[in-house]
């Protein structure tokens, strides 16, 4: 089978799944001799020299500092309790985790949901650990969960 052949079957096969009514048929490949090369045939590729960067002067610069950016506020409950995001108790979590023994670098989520009594839940992807510490991290989140409440409330 040719490639030409396999090109206008995927292209039919692609506008009919995303609804388009145009045909493979009407598709027109350009001609070999204006599609660039992807490689050089010398092995070499010639490469414009770069120009060197001009220092910044003194008078260039502007005469007055910024001015200080002002440090957000943390947002906190009436009993003191820092109001903060799932995203953020969802990575709090995660950095709790991570300091247990092998834990796993990659492969492992935590979803926060709920409002008053927030509680997190923790997926792992396929081989980024074993079943026994899956288990394992999976006992240590109500543990966890239960002393994160007593710091932080879940901000809607």
């Amino acid at each position: 089978m040719s490639d030409d052949v396999r090109d206008a079957g995927l292209v039919a096969m692609i506008s009919s799944i995303l609804g388009g009514g145009k045909r493979a048929d009407s598709l027109t490949l350009p001609p070999l001799a204006e599609i660039p090369p992807a490689a050089p045939s010398n092995g070499f590729e010639a490469v414009a020299p770069i120009p060197e960067a001009t220092p910044v002067k003194p008078e260039d610069a502007p005469s007055t500092a910024p001015a200080a950016v002002p440090v957000a506020k943390i947002a906190t409950t009436a009993d003191g309790k820092r109001l903060l995001p799932a995203e953020a108790i969802a990575d709090l979590v995660l950095g709790e985790l991570r300091k247990l023994e092998d834990f796993p670098a990659t492969g492992a989520s935590v979803t926060v949901y709920g409002y008053r009594h927030w509680n997190a839940m923790i997926t792992f992807a396929p081989f980024s650990t074993s079943f026994h510490n899956a288990t394992r991290f999976r006992q240590a989140m109500p543990d966890l969960v239960f002393k994160l409440r007593r710091f932080v409330e879940l901000e809607i």
